[in-house]
């Protein structure tokens, strides 16, 4: 499994909506420069999070993007499928058309990975992420 730069991008601009929650709305700008990611991609990104509930929008001069749910409500596992829909390791999970999927040693394998994978984003927060965060010394956070 391989995370696009949907998910990679998504991921960062949650966090630092994260980071800041409680402190009023973060500007577009302010992200996509510090993560260097497009405005206009960074903005689509931003809109499917914003349907899927997990941010809001604040229009105006003093306005941008907030999280619209506490950090500790929002898991890594629901803003990777938000932008990058289902999350599998393997394509032969999701198709069962090879006709030995009951004996596959590889399979189950496969399984195991991605149970391991869910269980981890399913099981991280924003907050979790920002305690990390902040472990980092002040110069080294991103």
């Amino acid at each position: 499994m391989l995370l696009s730069t949907k998910g990679k991008y998504g991921l960062k601009a949650s966090l630092e909506l994260a980071f800041f929650y409680g402190k009023g709305p973060i500007n577009l700008k302010s992200i996509s420069e510090k993560y260097s990611i497009p405005e206009s991609y960074l903005e689509q990104l931003l809109a499917k999070l914003k349907k899927s509930g997990y941010i809001e929008t604040i229009r105006g001069k003093q306005g941008g993007y907030l999280l619209a749910k506490e950090p500790k409500d929002i898991t890594v596992g629901m803003i990777l499928r938000a932008l990058e829909g289902d999350i599998s390791s393997s394509d032969c999970l999701k198709n069962d058309k090879c006709g030995k999927e009951d004996t596959c040693v590889t399979r189950i394998i496969f399984e195991d990975i991605e149970k391991s994978i869910n269980n981890i984003i399913d099981n991280t927060t924003l907050q979790d992420m920002v305690q990390k965060r902040n472990e980092f010394p002040k110069e080294a956070r991103q």
